[in-house]
């Protein structure tokens, strides 16, 4: 990392104002070059920006922070500017100019604090969430990441697994290396309270759920009303609806957000058991898909024969001739509006139950496989008999967090991570 980087790190232009960063060894030449002399640390300075050729730029804020105590970790300087498309453009090709700058590529920044030890990897991920955050939820869970709470959890895990660890050195070194009997009387029930604390992790609605959205599967014959409701729970004109048969050929998914909660509500194919159309037959065998990843489904078929847990839905109230059910969870109407509301309180109701509490750092699938990994450790220190084993055992959980937050990673794993930033960050 020893060239330097720059990008803008605010909102494409045109806006009020444009930030540029730069980063690495030459961010100090590279704003004493564009603004005459390097400003105090950490001062806000008015200056005008010039060109190689000495032709102002713009009348900027500068700011300069020398590292290590910076946002990446290494020199960094920020510029201030007035947001125009021109204004930015001019700025970047005078950096362009300069030797050893470069065009930052996405997450390159934040990449660069993981490298310098500014953040973790936890971190960096809860700070990739909070950017695509759109749902106050996923914000607050993000942020609760992105802040380290999980980070400091897991190194006092790390903590606890090596001073059990170094309990079962000391056997092997001045103890009887067949038996664990000469371990501290409370060595077991220390490893069984980590690993109950790691199971209750674990027990926790993963983060996938809040950051794909509670997944609703609107499921039925033909002509239900399907289309109809989905249009008026994400409230667009999404689906085309119509009184023929087999209109809906396709999975139609629209993520919305209700009451803070983040959905994703799925419309589908009407489904009978016979059809002469080749093109609908794949549509119906597409709902029935989709119906198994469902977190919920809604059934506006006849009653009883909906996929086991299915809501009841009573649809198309406000038409009279419709066989009703005896007793549906909700009869609605996405005409008139009758139920609809009641429907949306009962789906926030259900799918809050099913998020992360708010606030509570919430696992991704990779943090969940580590963590699973260190359970499962702990529970095999915690049955074997043999010292060498125990502490094998304690290792693996050791490795485990160490990869949690980024103490042994791979590059295409990272690359994949700081790939999900823009190109500021």
């Amino acid at each position: 990392m020893s060239d330097t980087i720059f990008a803008l790190s605010s909102g494409s232009p045109p806006a009020a104002i444009g930030v540029v960063r730069v980063s690495g060894p030459a961010a100090g030449a590279a704003l004493t070059a564009l603004s005459g002399t390097l400003p105090q640390p950490r001062r806000a300075s008015y200056r005008a920006l010039r060109a190689t050729d000495g032709a102002v730029l713009d009348q900027a804020l500068v700011l300069w922070f020398p590292g290590p105590n910076t946002a990446t970790g290494e020199d960094l300087a920020e510029l201030h500017l007035h947001g125009g498309r021109a204004v930015v453009a001019a700025v970047e090709a005078a950096l362009l100019d300069l030797d050893g700058l470069r065009r930052a590529e996405p997450g390159e920044f934040t990449r660069r604090a993981f490298a310098h030890g500014r953040i973790d990897l936890a971190e960096a991920e809860g700070l990739a969430d909070l950017l695509s955050a759109e749902t106050e939820l996923q914000r607050r869970s993000a942020l609760a990441m992105a802040g380290g709470a999980f980070s400091r959890q897991v190194e006092q895990w790390r903590d606890r697994v090596l001073v059990a660890s170094a309990a079962v050195e000391a056997v092997l070194d001045f103890g009887d290396e067949d038996d664990v009997s000469d371990l501290p009387s409370d060595f077991l029930s220390r490893l069984t309270d980590l690993r109950g604390e790691l199971q209750a992790w674990l027990s926790r609605p993963r983060a996938e759920a809040l950051r794909e959205g509670f997944r609703v599967v609107l499921a039925g014959p033909p002509n239900a009303g399907k289309s109809t409701l989905f249009n008026a729970l994400v409230e667009d004109e999404a689906a085309i609806t119509s009184p023929l048969a087999g209109t809906t050929r396709d999975v139609l998914t629209r993520a919305v957000s209700i009451g803070g909660v983040p959905f994703l509500f799925g419309d589908t194919a009407g489904l009978r058991d016979e059809t002469g159309d080749e093109i609908e037959a794949i549509g119906i065998s597409r709902a029935l898909a989709e119906l198994s990843k469902a977190d919920l489904v809604l059934w506006l078929g006849p009653e009883g024969e909906g996929p086991d847990d299915a809501w009841e839905v009573a649809p198309q109230a406000d038409v009279f001739h419709v066989e009703h059910k005896a007793s549906p969870r909700h009869r609605i109407s996405a005409v008139t509006g009758e139920g609809l509301d009641a429907l949306r309180k009962d789906l926030i109701e259900t799918a809050s139950v099913a998020m992360p509490k708010p606030g509570e750092a919430a696992l991704n699938r990779r943090q969940y496989a580590l963590m699973a990994e260190a359970e499962r450790a702990l529970g095999h220190a915690t049955l074997e008999r043999d010292p060498l084993l125990v502490a094998e055992a304690l290792r693996l959980a050791r490795v485990a967090f160490d990869a949690l937050i980024g103490r042994a990673t791979t590059e295409d794993m990272l690359d994949a991570l700081f790939g999900r930033f823009c190109i500021g960050k």
